[in-house]
Order: C-alpha cells, then structure tokens, then sequence
C-alpha cells in the first residue's frame, strides 16, 4: 500500500501529477533533464473538438496550404499582428523549422465558418523524457511567439484553445509560450481568461528590447533621441563616405526588385562574420529557400522592404524590413566590413528609421534585437517587453504546475550562470591577445565588433541581427 508523503524534488512531484506514480528514485534525473534534448513526442489528436460555439481543430502546420485564405483572413483581423505567423512566412518556414509543429485552429461553428484563431505548438521533452511540455512555436528567425487571435472574440478565443489544450493533452496539460508581450490586448485577454479559469501562471525570461514608437511627435524623433556628440560624430562618419563617392538609398518594394535586393543581402552577409561564423542565412541552403521564398511573397503582399546603402553603386548595407499593418519588424541588417570604421549599418538604420517615421500609418517597429543592442539601443528610444508564459491550462493541475515552475527556475538560473561563465572566459582569452586598454582605443562605432560580442551574449533562443 502506497504510503501517503510530499515528493522529495519538483520532478518527482510532476510525474506523479502526471502518471498518478512516484517518480523513480535517481539524483540525477534533474540534472540530465535540463541537459536533455528537446524531442518532440507523439503529436496531438487531429480530430476536431467542439469548444462552446467554437471549433478546434490540430493539424500538422505543412498541411494548412488548403486553408491559406482563411488563415490570411484571421492574420489581417488579429488583435495583434505577428508577421511571422502569417501564412506567407509560417508555411515558408514549415520545411525548415516547423517539421513538428503542429497548429490548434479554432473555427466558428456557424456558416460560412471562419478562422477565429491561430496557435502553432509542438510538444516537447522539455524536463527530460517523461515528462512533455506543450510550447509555443518560435525560431531564430521569429523571435515573437503571439497567436492569432479574433480582436472580436479574444477571449473566447483563447479559452477555447486552453479547453481544448487540457482535453487533448494527457496527464498534465503544461503550456510554456515563448516570446509574449508583457502588455497589450493579447496579455490582457490572457490574463482575463486565466483569471476566469483559475489557471495558475509564471513568466520567466522578462526583457525589454529596442522599438520605435514616435507617437505624434514624429518630426525631430531622431534629432531627440541621439545626443548631440553622437549627431555629430555620425554626420563626420557619413562625410567621410562621402568622400569614396555619392551616397544614396535604395529601397525595394516590389517582388522582383525585393528579390534581386535579396540576393546581394544575402551575399554580403555571407562575406560577414556571420559567414564565418556558419551562421549566415547563405550557410544552410533549407533556410535559404525558406528566406527566399518568404521574403519575396510578402513583398508582393506589401509587407516587405529592403532598404540598401549605396556608394556609386556599391551595397554598403542592406536591411530587410517586414511589415504588418500599422506595425514593423526591423528584422535582419548585413554590412560591409570593409566600411565598418564608417558605420554603414548605423547609417543605414537612421536611414530607415526616417524613412519609417515619415509613414503616418506606421505606429510601431520592432527591432527584433536582443536585449542592451549596443547599436539599435542608442537610437531607438523606446522598449517592448517580453516574456515566457508557463501556463497550467487545468486548474487541477496546480501540482504539475509547481513542479513545472521550479524545474524551469532552474534552467533559468542554469544557463545564466553558464553564460557567465562563458563570457569571464572570453574574456580572459580577449585580455590575453590584445595589450592592455587597446579595447578602450577601439571606435565605438566598429559595428563588427559591437554586432560580435552581442551575438557571443545570446542565450540560444534569439539571435541578434
């Protein structure tokens, strides 16, 4: 006979919620789970589920082709846009990093149906391999993990979709979505619903990151928002491009044209230190079919730009902006190295920064940065804050959700501290190879150097730029 007693760990307590059985006594389970790899297990019914008024439905995300007008329908409609789930990017990106996902789409029941939500999951092995964690889909190439939502019917929306996630799930039903605004009408709608429901939740990872807001004051942002040294110092640099050839903008906004412009993106970061790095978008051809044809179908949907730097005809720099609405995303930048004493990527961003300020219509880019950019932060003023959401769709699953809350704790605390060793390590190696105060002697605006040490910074769930 079982004899009543408190689980000794987090991990024992979540397995026993889930399985109804105690967890096998090894000292090691919690440590080898946070190293494990994160499988993705058995995928989630597909039968549909009536949820109220609505319909919920799974299917794998590479078969949503059929339903691509509906899908484009809801993104329009969403309460708030999220360009990397929109159809054009979304089934782009399926091949390449999105083999696993699985969607929960959820439809009105009446006639003609439509699509009221949007939420691309895949579960995986988070806490090691007894234990799955449904997650929200998001990449290095897609750093913002909201749904499509109805704005009409948000919460009922998202209620649903929790309703659905706990019936489908067996045992536990753990959401982890990564990538969730702090503020706005989506976490609003979360949180109301959450509350109605009596689900209990945690956020992990809270960051802010660069954007531009102007608001109505639109004209003098730039001159407001760089100080007055830093003003002059980038008008020294520019005249000192000036002095190569004649300096201008480019900017393609049609599909033809953002496809050529592709190209030579492409091709000047590869020559990069990304290239070096095998991190260059040219470095893996999957993710350069997926870019290639992402790029170019929102470019005939008018959602994509790419702006280029150029002297006497020459890319210095190339920025790719995507575009949703109201809102932007500031979303890839490549340079020239052999320019980087003149800061063509930052002359290019105050560039389109003016560029973008000009447009009434636009009330909010994203940079898609990673925290402290030592570039974008200087110039765009503003932030978005974001978060990871781990969510117990169940209210009875409070004990899975404690130990769940615990166990990604820990992972929180055990890969900052690895970062930082990391970081004491390189930089150790960086004092030894160069004498000392040559770092401090270095131009501020050496973009390689400022874009490198923000990239070594990354956690491994975002990449900068």
């Amino acid at each position: 006979m079982r004899s009543s007693r408190f689980p000794e760990s987090p991990t024992q307590a979540l397995h026993e919620q889930m399985h109804g059985l105690p967890a096998p006594q090894d000292v090691g389970l919690v440590e080898r789970a946070a190293r494990a790899p994160m499988e993705a297990s058995p995928p989630l019914p597909g039968a549909a589920q009536t949820a109220g008024d609505l319909e919920l439905e799974w299917r794998p995300l590479a078969a949503l082709e059929k339903d691509r007008q509906a899908w484009r329908r809801l993104s329009e409609r969403a309460v708030e846009p999220n360009v990397f789930y929109d159809p054009a990017f979304a089934l782009a990106a399926a091949p390449a990093l999105g083999r696993r996902i699985q969607a929960a789409l959820l439809w009105s029941r009446a006639c003609p149906r439509q699509l009221l939500g949007f939420f691309p999951i895949r579960r995986e092995r988070r806490y090691g391999p007894l234990w799955p964690v449904v997650t929200g889909w998001t990449h290095a190439f897609a750093p913002l993990g909201t749904p499509l939502v109805d704005r009409d019917l948000a919460d009922q929306v998202i209620d649903a979709f929790l309703t659905g996630l706990a019936g489908a799930v067996r045992g536990a039903p753990i959401l982890l979505w990564p990538f969730i605004p702090e503020q706005g009408p989506f976490a609003a709608a979360l949180d109301r619903v959450l509350v109605r429901r009596g689900c209990r939740s945690a956020r992990f990872g809270d960051h802010q990151r660069a954007a531009l807001v102007p608001g109505v004051e639109r004209a003098d942002y730039l001159t407001r928002a760089l100080s007055g040294k830093r003003r002059k110092e980038l008008a020294r640099l520019r005249r000192r491009l000036c002095v190569h050839g004649t300096l201008e903008l480019a900017t393609a906004r049609s599909e033809a044209e953002v496809a050529s412009s592709l190209s030579e993106f492409l091709t000047l970061e590869a020559r990069g230190w990304k290239g070096r790095a095998g991190t260059a978008i040219a470095c893996d051809p999957a993710i350069g079919r997926f870019v290639g044809s992402a790029i170019t179908t929102l470019a005939g949907a008018g959602m994509a730009r790419i702006d280029r730097l150029l002297l006497d005809g020459r890319t210095l720099a190339a920025a790719i902006t995507l575009q949703h609405g109201a809102a932007a995303w500031f979303w890839k930048i490549a340079f020239d190295e052999t320019y980087a004493r003149c800061s063509p990527g930052v002359q290019l961003t105050i560039d389109v920064s003016a560029a973008l300020l000009e447009d009434a219509q636009m009330a909010r880019v994203d940079s898609c940065a990673s925290e402290r950019h030592p570039m974008i932060d200087r110039l765009w003023r503003e932030r978005i804050g974001l978060c990871d959401r781990l969510i117990a769709a169940d209210p009875k699953a409070w004990r899975a959700f404690r130990a769940a809350r615990r166990l990604e704790a820990w992972r929180y605390r055990g890969r900052a501290a690895a970062r930082r060793l990391r970081d004491q390590i390189q930089g150790a190696s960086r004092r030894r190879a160069w004498p000392s105060g040559a770092f401090a002697a270095r131009s501020i605006d050496d973009e390689r150097s400022a874009e490198e040490r923000s990239h070594r910074r990354q956690d491994g769930r975002q990449k900068p730029w």
